[in-house]
């Protein structure tokens, strides 16, 4: 019996334009006898979820996604996708700087700090950037040499930045997910032309 890991693999983009979906949260709302509410967040942060089915309507698309989906062995593996509309440190319509997030403080002993993207007040972890995209400064003057992790998304230094230096980076990154039917369904609806009935991807917040 095969146990699931992750494949650094990224889906390939041709199957991913016109993917519907983006961040769910869970939030419980309670109806007061006053006619008022009382919300709760029941998680702490978001999940990502997509729908690639749409997306697909060429029969080497779906040949394409078949192979995809197979080599994931369904629900087991995890791979990489690229949200297009959230797919780096800034701004979609800008480029990546090396200022573009703050990472955290040095303190003169950390040499190792994860990256994160911030959303307003809540900060999302990032796990999967792509090679050869990060940047990395600290107190806005880019530095060379820093080791990157691209399947745990850190950034490692040889020598600790001093206590009160402000760590920043900016990257491109994928999304760590994985199929979430173990059934994939294609019909052919004319020559050279088919479709893919439902395919739910979701995030996966540990990796």
């Amino acid at each position: 019996m095969s146990m699931s890991e992750f494949h650094e693999v990224r889906l390939p983009l041709a199957l991913a334009f016109g993917a519907q979906g983006g961040p769910e949260r869970r939030t419980e709302v309670v109806a007061l006898a006053s006619g008022g509410e009382v919300r709760n967040a029941v998680w702490a942060g978001s999940r990502r979820h997509w729908e690639l089915g749409g997306a697909v309507t060429k029969i080497e698309q779906l040949h394409e996604l078949t192979m995809f989906f197979e080599a994931r062995r369904g629900r087991l593996h995890g791979f990489r996708f690229r949200d297009l509309v959230d797919d780096r440190s800034g701004r979609p319509d800008a480029d990546v700087t090396p200022t573009d997030q703050v990472l955290g403080l040095g303190d003169g002993t950390q040499t190792v700090f994860a990256l994160t993207k911030q959303y307003g007040d809540t900060a999302r972890r990032i796990y999967k950037p792509v090679g050869g995209t990060v940047r990395v400064a600290i107190n806005g003057e880019e530095q060379s040499g820093v080791v990157v992790s691209t399947t745990r998304g850190e950034v490692r230094f040889s020598e600790a930045p001093e206590t009160g230096a402000v760590i920043t980076a900016g990257f491109l990154f994928d999304v760590p997910v994985r199929f979430d039917s173990d059934q994939l369904a294609t019909s052919i609806e004319a020559f050279g032309a088919g479709r893919a009935g439902q395919v739910p991807i979701v995030e996966l917040l540990e990796v």
